[in-house]
């Protein structure tokens, strides 16, 4: 089936004291555009040892030969990093001289971004700005540069996987370039002052009128049509955002998710592994956090660490034709299935419903036409689904496989089963995170509460999960009070640590320092289905995720830094059998969810500005007018995302 055709000033506050001078060139690098012919995938030759499907027991060698790269790199920045954060009683340069014949004693760290629309970019996008050591002031007293660069995993699911996807799309530039970078004369990267249903503006490399920005989005789907793959809705909606999200004419349709392995500073292990999430559902099946197989997308493979897959594809050629985890010699490698887009899509397809109720909107008829087209191929239970087929997992593992005799693979938005903040990937045992950094920028508060505020839903998720002996596979998590408990003890108005006690575990598991959304200069709440801001907006809500994530430079706290630093240590002090500095244990029990339960009806929620608030001119805020007519959707959605 063809579809139908027919024709700045980043964190201005004086928390942040100052901001570089654009570094525009840091932008315009991008990861290479891989594909061999744009927007379709085609064949290529094959390497000389055929591409398969691999048991998951294990990393897989590429994973393990980069973080022969990587991990010099994080203990090099962590030395530096914990030398800064000032932890009472604790020498950094004499405790890593001591260990350095051995990093796996040494802190792993993991860094996780939910999902939660633009809403959770921007925020997100603040707390990577505030662990960036390239960020200006991040490394001075009392706050947190070099995290990032300490950090071995990056993940991030819908929102959060579009701030993830976007900078590695990009060479892993920083939040503070691409909020310096002109747009007038650099690309739209990051341009949300327009809808994305419009289309960036006509000007730097960007060429297209809005009709035009149309088009050539059903243009690069036809193509993927005409070369004999299904499309889906995700396929509009992924070379939607990439025209926002990768600084790249027309998007960037040639760029793969796998380019990323071969760029420099990623190749050098120069950069956290990027990890993007989404979750398994067969059209029409009901989803629910117990039972879903969650799939990961990192530049190496994709696949699942589940029982039910429990493998992993080649993320290079992912679109070819596998049977029985191999590759026959008659079945061509086919490589750019792996759009870099596409997988951001795959990551959020929630937002395909704005595709569906476009009645009312200047929508020119090509677009559709398109969405029409593709409806008619689909029953009305699959319009959410990403459609990965071939089935990389078509008869592999087939006595615990669900997908494994069909060969069609559908994907939906990472936070359907409502684990809205990407942990599975950094929970796996052979990762050996000891801990993880949890933003969560999730949309859980209703009425008469203030809305799109978290509440602690994801992680209950994920506790629930692996309460699940079918699905736990191994991995071991901490204790979660449920989200009643969150809010009545301002666990979702501040940052708590869980886990600090491993002898209250059942096994290796990482500490989990939980960093909800919170209105410090800025009531950053919008909503996850508002499609355009400002960006004075934009870069407000930026400022007050550096302020969630810092506790305002340590202004709600003057120890926070230390007890960050901590937290990095406690698994590997335990290790190496080394006493917790007193600082720590100061830390610990403020910090550290001490099992407290109140699960009465807690008040309606609505929190103040911990800080200053900064205005906005009254206009900058009104409703965009295209939203007024898909805002009603918003009720039936999912209140997690």
């Amino acid at each position: 089936m063809r579809l139908h055709t027919s024709l700045t000033t980043l964190f201005t506050s004086s928390l942040l004291l100052a901001t570089a001078s654009a570094n525009i060139s840091d932008v315009l690098k991008r990861a290479s555009p891989q594909a061999p012919d744009g927007y379709a995938p085609a064949p290529v030759d094959c390497p000389s040892t055929r591409p398969s499907i691999r048991t998951a027991g294990r990393l897989s060698d590429q994973e393990s030969e980069w973080l022969d790269q990587r991990r010099p790199k994080t203990i090099t920045a962590l030395r530096d990093l914990l030398g800064r954060l000032d932890i009472d009683g604790f020498d950094a340069d004499s405790y890593f001289q001591t260990h350095s014949s051995n990093s796996s004693d040494l802190p792993n760290i993991g860094i996780a971004m939910s999902g939660g629309g633009y809403r959770a970019l921007m925020n997100g996008a603040g707390a990577v700005a505030a662990f960036d050591n390239r960020t200006p002031n991040s490394t001075s007293k009392g706050h947190l540069g070099g995290l990032l660069q300490s950090a071995t995993y990056f993940a991030g699911l819908s929102g959060g996987g579009w701030l993830v996807g976007s900078l590695y799309s990009n060479n892993f530039t920083s939040v503070q370039s691409i909020m310096d970078t002109n747009p007038d004369h650099s690309g739209s990267l990051w341009q949300f002052d327009n809808s994305i249903l419009e289309g960036p503006d006509t000007g730097g490399i960007q060429l297209f009128s809005t009709a035009g920005y149309y088009d050539d989005i059903v243009t690069a789907v036809n193509d993927k049509t005409d070369a004999g793959f299904n499309t889906s809705l995700t396929d509009l909606w992924g070379r939607a955002l990439s025209f926002q999200l990768i600084n790249a004419t027309q998007g960037g349709p040639a760029y793969t998710f796998s380019s990323i392995a071969d760029d420099w500073d990623f190749k050098t292990g120069n950069a956290p592994m990027p990890i993007l999430i989404a979750n398994g559902r067969a059209p029409g099946e009901r989803i629910i956090s117990l039972n879903t197989t969650v799939y990961e997308f990192n530049p190496f493979e994709m696949g699942s660490w589940d029982p039910t897959v429990y493998g992993f594809a080649p993320m290079k050629f992912v679109g070819s034709n596998f049977t029985d985890g191999e590759l026959s010699d008659n079945e061509d490698c086919i490589a750019g299935f792996d759009n870099a887009g596409y997988i951001m899509g795959t990551s959020s397809t929630l937002f395909n419903q704005f595709l569906l109720n476009l009645e009312g909107l200047d929508i020119p008829e090509i677009f559709r036409g398109a969405i029409q087209g593709i409806l008619e191929e689909l029953d009305q239970d699959s319009n959410d689904i990403a459609d990965w087929t071939p089935n990389p997992f078509f008869g592999f593992n087939p006595s615990t496989n669900p997908n494994a005799e069909s060969k069609r693979l559908t994907l939906v938005d990472g936070g359907e089963d409502l684990q809205n903040i990407p942990l599975h990937p950094l929970i796996q045992p052979y990762r050996h995170v000891d801990v993880i950094f949890a933003v969560d920028s999730s949309a859980d508060t209703i009425e008469p509460a203030a809305p799109n505020w978290p509440n602690g839903t994801a992680l209950v998720a994920t506790f629930a999960r692996l309460q699940n002996e079918t699905m736990e596979n191994g991995t071991v998590f901490p204790a979660i009070p449920d989200q009643n408990t969150f809010v009545n003890l301002g666990l979702n108005n501040r940052p708590t640590f869980f886990g600090c006690d491993e002898g209250n575990l059942t096994g290796p598991s990482p500490i989990v320092v939980y960093i909800p959304n919170a209105p410090y200069v800025f009531k950053s709440n919008v909503s996850t289905f508002d499609l355009s801001t400002t960006d004075e907006e934009r870069n407000a809500i930026i400022q007050n995720g550096y302020n969630v994530a810092t506790q305002g430079n340590s202004t709600r706290d003057a120890e926070w830094p230390a007890c960050v630093g901590c937290a990095i240590l406690a698994r590997s002090l335990n290790r190496t059998n080394t006493d917790l500095p007193e600082m720590c244990t100061r830390c610990f029990d403020r910090y550290c969810w001490d099992g407290t339960i109140n699960s009465t009806d807690p008040n309606p929620y609505f929190p103040e500005t911990i800080l200053a608030e900064i205005q906005l001119d009254a206009g900058l805020r009104n409703m965009p007018s295209f939203f007024v007519a898909v805002a009603a959707l918003a009720a039936g959605f999912i209140l997690a995302m």
